[in-house]
């Protein structure tokens, strides 16, 4: 797995410049018998989490100011644009100072704290923190603006992403998951991120009371945000008791200026890149009997129709692999060697395409739980890099909401993406010359024009709907 933080030694002098792209030295020694300097506070970077990733808001701090480290332990949420990731750090040391909050945004690269080797040094490296100017330059995510920079090319090896749990579930104001952090001491201990403490001490929220929902039963702010507000409802005449204004209850307040999250912001740099890249549409009518009557059979184990599309997209683009390929350069092409189907799913706050990797060669039943397995961590937030940054090939499918067609649009560094629309009884002329009624599908491929031409397309299309219209294969 590839290594996110960035760190980079600060000298124990009054200086705190220091060069991109450093490369970590315990000390650093010039020539001619220049004088080692020991270096003792590390600067803690925004870890690039993704290939497309040029910002990052700290969710929530693991570890408090003050707190001893260990290598391998868990320090910091970061959401990028694709997921939450928790961050452990590959250092002993003292998390001597928090340069962006909670809420904070900062750019891949740029840092977010500071880690020091001894308690001795943690109020040195405080003073450096409080003078450096990047400790002022991260804005809370409701008011901050693109990055203008853009990630360094090389990331030090000193952080790395560890598995999050599965996400709380939250109804109204209560957590209904209870935990405590492993560091509680028998739950003697309150372990809070320091904003979610200062957050608390505003509100008046006693904090012993709190379940927290944050990694590993760490109390976030969001915790302490909704037992206020539960304790306003308790009150009477209280502001929180009075009836909600009609377009509130939708989740929408009209009127507002909402800023992009950090995935929105992700999905509208895609966006706009896409159109650098020439496309082109071709659309096909497929009949669904026989794969909707295959469906019906098979459900009760746990088969998915999105399993059994992706599965028979792979399995056409088996015989058709330039369809399956991509272009990145715009000087040549890659027949990717793996048939990757990536599907795009629609999450809180934008969309993520989760990807179903060796479609072809994975079974529909192993396949579909793994789709399920997919979409819930896409949902809470949880996919590792390789699980939504691998596709060769994407499907996107409003079937599901009564879309008979639509065209979809074509992620950079992808050859092809197909628009699946809702299976719907039509009336078609059989070869006897009879009128009859059969169920169809529109589908409609939008690929990128340097890589394949019309006749590619027409040609893999020719063979997934044969492959829909007599699903056998799709079981082995």
């Amino acid at each position: 797995m590839a290594h996110l933080l960035n760190t980079s030694f600060v000298p124990s002098s009054s200086s705190l410049g220091r060069k991109p792209n450093l490369t970590p030295a315990f000390h650093v020694s010039g020539n001619r018998s220049r004088a080692h300097i020991q270096a003792k506070i590390r600067e803690i970077f925004m870890p690039a989490l993704s290939s497309t990733m040029t910002e990052g808001k700290i969710v929530s701090w693991v570890k408090s100011e003050g707190d001893k480290l260990a290598k391998g332990e868990s320090v910091v949420v970061v959401e990028s644009d694709k997921a939450d990731m928790d961050v452990e750090t590959f250092y002993d040391g003292y998390l001597a100072a928090i340069m962006v909050e909670e809420g904070g945004v900062a750019a891949v690269g740029s840092p977010i704290a500071l880690l020091a080797e001894t308690e001795e040094e943690i109020e040195q490296a405080r003073s450096k923190a409080n003078s450096s100017p990047s400790s002022s330059s991260a804005a809370p995510a409701a008011a901050a603006e693109p990055a203008s920079s853009s990630p360094p090319e090389k990331i030090a090896d000193n952080v790395g992403p560890i598995s999050l749990g599965k996400a709380p579930v939250e109804s109204g104001t209560e957590s209904l998951v209870a935990s405590t952090h492993p560091a509680s001491e028998g739950g003697k201990r309150i372990v809070a991120s320091p904003y979610a403490k200062k957050l608390a001490k505003e509100l008046s929220v006693d904090l012993g009371r709190i379940l927290g929902t944050g990694p590993l039963g760490r109390i976030v702010a969001k915790d302490v945000e909704a037992a206020a507000a539960a304790d306003a409802v308790s009150l009477p005449g209280s502001a929180a008791s009075a009836p909600e204004m009609p377009w509130k209850s939708a989740g929408v307040e009209l009127g507002t200026v909402v800023p992009f999250t950090t995935m929105q912001s992700a999905v509208s740099k895609n966006m706009v890149e896409s159109l650098k890249v020439p496309t082109f549409r071709v659309g096909y009518t497929i009949t669904t009997d026989a794969i909707d009557a295959l469906y019906k059979k098979i459900k009760s184990k746990g088969v998915t129709m999105t399993a059994l599309l992706a599965k028979a997209t792979a399995l056409a683009l088996v015989k058709h692999p330039v369809v399956n390929s991509s272009c990145r350069d715009g000087q040549s092409f890659t027949y990717n060697s793996s048939i990757n189907i990536a599907v795009a799913v629609a999450i809180d706050g934008g969309l993520i395409t989760p990807v179903l990797q060796d479609a072809d060669k994975v079974d529909i039943y192993s396949l579909s739980r793994k789709w399920k397995e997919l979409v819930d961590k896409a949902r809470a937030k949880q996919l590792q890099p390789h699980e939504y940054n691998t596709g060769t090939f994407t499907l996107s499918n409003l079937g599901m909401f009564g879309v008979d067609r639509f065209d979809a649009i074509l992620p950079p560094g992808s050859g092809a993406i197909m628009a699946v629309g809702a299976s719907q009884p039509s009336l078609v002329g059989t070869k006897d010359g009879r009128i009859g009624v059969k169920n169809q599908m529109q589908v409609n491929v939008t690929a990128d024009h340097r890589v394949i031409y019309g006749a590619d397309l027409a040609a893999f299309l020719q063979t997934l709907s044969k492959i829909i219209e007599d699903p056998k294969d799709l079981t082995f």
